[in-house]
């Protein structure tokens, strides 16, 4: 992350607009989630890249209904200001059953531009 080591920090310090989105994102609320978006961003998810609000939304309404999964912060970094790493661990119905992600997200005008999802 631009060679800077991310530091251990609590989920409580993660930015408002992560908590946000994460928060929707569990209760599966695309409306919500969908609002801590910049209008360009990008999301690269499972090897697809979703770019602009209408391909985000779409993302986001077909990952909140593919599987039946529960999600847990276990850990949160940040790198600057702008980069922030949060990991959760999924167990559900999808292939594997569970796994550990990292969002990583890069903020912009104190939304997420761009979230890279991967283990």
């Amino acid at each position: 992350m631009h060679g800077n080591q991310p530091r251990t920090i609590t989920p409580d310090d993660l930015p408002e607009v992560i908590t946000r989105y994460l928060t929707a994102h569990r209760a599966h609320d695309t409306g919500t989630a969908i609002t801590t978006f910049t209008d360009d961003a990008t999301v690269i998810d499972d090897g697809n890249t979703y770019r602009g609000s209408s391909a985000i939304e779409q993302w986001l309404d077909r990952s909140a209904t593919e599987f039946t999964y529960t999600i847990h912060l276990t850990n949160a970094q940040e790198a600057d200001t702008a980069h922030y790493i949060a990991t959760h661990h999924l167990e559900g119905n999808f292939p594997g059953g569970t796994i550990d992600l990292r969002y990583r997200f890069t903020l912009r005008d104190d939304l997420i531009e761009h979230l890279s999802i991967e283990p």
